[in-house]
């Protein structure tokens, strides 16, 4: 098959190539119809767009810089540039899809909002908006992640966020999911579900993807303001469900020369037990409303994920990332616990910039590459590594 044949973006049906589609309860259908009807003549619309950008320029703070990262460059022997999505307020690329949804909301007449959340991270986005607007915030939490992410905690419950354990399963990611659709079931009317990554039933894989798709946008003005071409020779993010990966890779999906790069949790090691390396481990099927790449056993039972980072802590990929991998249009990788937190001591040490857990998976993968010394990357900081203290703070004995 001709690879520029391929389409990378979602069909009319909801689809990338093989993956995507909504399979939900009945109970959900009204909720997600409601949106696929509306959701693109809502957020193209000139003013829905003026408003988007505006509160991204004037609150969020971008854009974000396109880092030169010299010393990490000088490092690995290439160029190496940071797109730096860890100083936009609330410290990290949640916040602008939540920025986005919030808007989309308003415009359907939710009084109330929901989100589901891993690293806090979405949570703490979803509680910022939901608190500039005024509208009533619940967030979903995994309780083991509540504990490893105690200040995210503070900040959503100072927002004035209700946070609600999820206790059952491994207690993480998944299970905050289930508990929020749950919610969406019994509170159809009033209630839109904050969706905090490129995962769940259509249209969310594509909604977050089209806001998260700024990143990319960026990346490519700042490059050929910096170098005179728009185009790098790769393009690096960490994946969980896929959101800050996607806006990174959004706008060159089409670009074959651009090499895409994703690089997943493989936690205790890929064939430990105790990974999220979904692309590696997983099989197809359906998870949280879209069929997509999960990691599952023969009987089809979802097998609980494992990573040292709450946010990649996710046993699938959003449906688009499915196909990006299937395709072969981007290469999906596997970085240990450890792997990732060498790489982020690396940078910290290097560059003085404390990155997310998260980020620093897409960080270590530099490690397994062998450069010319003429190639230039960017990388995505997708958030900053505030949130990570305590996790750094045991596994370094600071």
């Amino acid at each position: 098959m001709n690879k520029t044949a391929i389409n990378y973006y979602v069909d009319e049906r909801g689809y990338f190539g093989d993956f995507g589609g909504a399979y939900i309860p009945e109970m959900l259908y009204p909720n997600v119809e409601e949106l696929r009807q509306n959701y693109l003549s809502i957020i193209n619309d000139p003013a829905f767009q003026q408003e988007f950008r505006e509160l991204l320029k004037d609150y969020v703070g971008r854009e974000t810089p396109l880092f030169h990262a010299k010393r990490l460059s000088a490092h690995y022997g290439t160029t190496i540039y940071l797109k730096r999505e860890d100083l936009n307020h609330t410290g990290a690329h949640k916040v602008n899809n939540t920025i986005g949804q919030i808007l989309l909301a308003e415009k359907l007449g939710k009084k109330r909002i929901i989100a589901e959340t891993g690293a806090g991270q979405h949570g703490v986005a979803t509680a910022t908006v939901c608190a500039l607007r005024g509208l009533e915030c619940v967030v979903y939490m995994g309780e083991i992640d509540i504990k490893r992410q105690a200040p995210n905690v503070a900040r959503m419950k100072m927002l004035g966020a209700k946070v609600v354990p999820a206790t059952s399963g491994s207690k993480t990611l998944k299970d905050a999911t289930n508990e929020a659709m749950r919610d969406w079931i019994n509170n159809p009317v009033d209630t839109h579900y904050i969706i905090g990554s490129v995962v769940g039933p259509h249209p969310y894989p594509d909604m977050v993807a089209r806001f998260q798709s700024v990143i990319s946008a960026e990346i490519k003005k700042q490059l050929k303001e910096k170098t005179g071409s728009e185009l790098p020779d790769y393009v690096m993010a960490c994946v969980g469900g896929g959101s800050n990966a996607m806006g990174t890779f959004y706008h060159f999906l089409e670009d074959e020369s651009v090499q895409l790069i994703a690089a997943e949790a493989a936690g205790l090691g890929v064939d430990s037990g105790k990974s999220a390396a979904t692309t590696i481990l997983g099989q197809e099927g359906v998870l949280h409303g879209s069929r997509s790449i999960l990691m599952q056993t023969e009987d089809g039972q979802v097998v609980e994920p494992h990573s040292i980072s709450a946010g990649l802590d996710y046993p699938g990929i959003g449906p688009q990332h499915a196909h990006l991998f299937k395709t072969g249009r981007g290469k999906y990788v596997a970085v240990t616990d450890d792997e990732a937190m060498q790489a982020a001591h690396l940078l910290t040490r290097l560059e003085g910039i404390i990155p997310a857990i998260e980020s620093s998976h897409a960080l270590a993968y530099l490690e397994k590459m062998t450069f010319r010394g003429d190639e230039k990357l960017v990388v995505c900081l997708s958030g900053r590594g505030d949130k990570d203290l305590q996790t750094y703070m045991d596994y370094f004995n600071l």
